[in-house]
């Protein structure tokens, strides 16, 4: 049996192209958003050449189907109708807002997975070297490694915008567009000269001399792009469908592209960077109440902030900190939750027995323990929301726990393993128990809330 006559098959099974809402991959999965998820022959599906799997899991019909999973997409994607993949679907039950938005993010960023996994393993090795002063952080080659590793989170909108563009049916290099008018040099120079207070540095360009663009730094961003992509593609089929046929061809994508733009750079994309800022203020607020109750807070929200991209919003709290006290009470509890994710994400490396997934899962989780969480939450915990849980009540926990007994750093540092030099002195004791509790309560606590289903999809893969 072919590919091509093995994908027709599956789409059969799965209860033919009208079943179908929505489909995607990850590194090693197809996945399916399905109407009525009953009309899916497991067992028959199971069966078929070259298929490791098949389960339901986070309200999607997953196959398993290893390295060559996209090519099967392709040929997945090229049989498909396109009504049977854009319709929206009415008889299946509304996901929670919640469940939708981690669906979504896992969406867009696991077919870039590899790119995040791999530039985080290197910056957070990179790190370690740094901090154990196995080379000089000023070196030529630590610029060069620091670039390889680097480019991929600083130039992370242009990644999620084609991504978001699949995921959202629309054009990937409108998409693509959009990504480049908020990273353009005109904005992120004007944001540099902003935040370094240069002589001449302006907040906002004036469209029209009435409407205002922002000026905010976009590099790294992950909610302003990926809500700039969702309102593409709404505002691509609006347009589509009222220009005549003749003007298609040249208007639609101009239209499209100016409005998603200037939706992007006035509306959507500083509205995401506020959140961010007023995200920070709190946080600040709350450590004028307690630094125990400060650390219960920020452990169980640090989490959902890196994977909104709103952490950015803690740093210059941080750097703050560091300039009127001399030191810093807030880069500790990240610290905690870093290793919270980390702990997580080693549990479920050790419950998952796809051997390609346990590849791409300890690296995540490796590269969370070095400082690098990206891997571990967009990869890993987002498609895993029991073990998002269990990592955002470590966190708490921990965070809660040093910031009991004062934890502070007196310099700015990576929020990596090898940090805990740093921490030398009267509060050691207490850093190094906080990375214990965070490390075990999550791993302990993911085998907990994911260990038994998880468990329960191996036993039934051995009785097929």
């Amino acid at each position: 049996m072919g590919t091509q006559e093995i994908v027709n098959t599956i789409i059969q099974l799965v209860g033919g192209q009208d079943n179908i809402n929505k489909v995607w991959h990850c590194m090693t999965r197809l996945r399916f958003d399905l109407l009525d998820e009953n009309k899916v022959d497991h067992a028959a599906i199971k069966k078929l050449p070259g298929v490791l799997g098949a389960q339901m899991q986070s309200d999607q019909f997953q196959i398993i189907v290893g390295p060559k999973v996209n090519s099967w997409h392709e040929q997945l994607i090229a049989v498909l109708k396109p009504e049977a993949v854009n319709k929206k679907p009415q008889d299946k039950a509304r996901k929670s807002l919640v469940s939708l938005f981690m669906d979504t993010v896992s969406g867009v960023f696991g077919p870039i997975v590899p790119a995040i996994a791999g530039a985080g393993m290197i910056k957070g090795l990179l790190a370690g070297l740094v901090a154990l002063n196995v080379v000089s952080a000023k070196s030529d080659t630590v610029i060069v490694i620091d670039l390889i590793a680097s480019g991929v989170f600083y130039f992370l909108p242009f990644f999620l915008a084609v991504s978001a563009a699949k995921i959202f049916k629309t054009n990937e290099y409108l998409a693509a567009a959009v990504a480049a008018c908020l990273m353009y040099p005109s904005l992120t120079d004007a944001a540099k000269a902003l935040a370094t207070h240069q002589e001449g540095a302006v907040t906002a360009f004036w469209f029209l001399n009435a409407v205002p663009v922002s000026i905010f730094n976009y590099a790294s961003s992950v909610i302003p792009v990926i809500f700039s992509i969702l309102a593409l593609s709404y505002i691509h089929r609006g347009v589509d469908r009222i220009m005549p046929d003749v003007l298609k061809t040249v208007f639609t994508p101009t239209l499209t592209l100016f409005l998603a733009a200037l939706a992007a750079l006035v509306i959507i994309g500083p509205t995401g960077i506020w959140l961010g800022k007023g995200l920070a203020w709190f946080i600040e607020g709350l450590f004028g109440v307690s630094s125990s109750f400060a650390g219960i807070i920020v452990g169980a929200i640090r989490p959902l902030a890196v994977l909104t991209g709103m952490h950015h919003a803690m740093t210059p709290i941080a750097l703050q900190n560091f300039s009127d006290r001399g030191y810093d009470m807030l880069m500790p509890m990240m610290f905690m939750a870093n290793m919270s994710i980390a702990g997580a994400t080693f549990a479920i490396w050790t419950l998952n027995k796809d051997r390609q997934d346990k590849t791409v899962t300890l690296s995540a989780a490796i590269s969370a323990l070095l400082g690098i969480t990206e891997p571990a939450l967009f990869g890993v915990l987002t498609r895993y929301k029991k073990a998002f849980i269990a990592a955002t009540i470590a966190s708490s926990v921990a965070s809660a726990f040093v910031g009991f007994f004062g934890v502070r750093l007196y310099g700015y540092i990576l929020s990596s393993i090898f940090s805990l030099p740093a921490y030398i002195g009267p509060y050691f004791i207490f850093a190094l128990s906080g990375v214990g509790i965070a490390l075990v309560l999550s791993y302990s606590l993911t085998l907990l809330l994911v260990g038994k289903s998880e468990s329960l999809h191996i036993a039934s893969q051995k009785l097929q």
